[in-house]
């Protein structure tokens, strides 16, 4: 855990531990929660301009008539 902390690519890790692959050192990083919590607070939501959907009168015609 303390090598993926440090920055460590995980490849380099799984060749230190002897894993056949990086697919079985990858739990390691979903069992690490301080370097997800890291990740999210490192990214920005986008800027989304939120509104509200308003059908078409083709749409709504459409919807009555089902």
């Amino acid at each position: 855990m303390h090598l993926l902390q440090a920055g460590v690519d995980l490849t380099v890790i799984a060749l230190w531990l002897g894993h056949e692959s990086p697919v079985t050192t990858h739990g390691y990083v979903e069992a690490d929660l301080a370097l997800k919590e890291r990740a999210l607070a490192a990214i920005a939501p986008p800027e989304l301009r939120r509104t509200r959907y308003r059908p078409t009168d083709a749409l709504l015609k459409f919807l009555q008539g089902l």
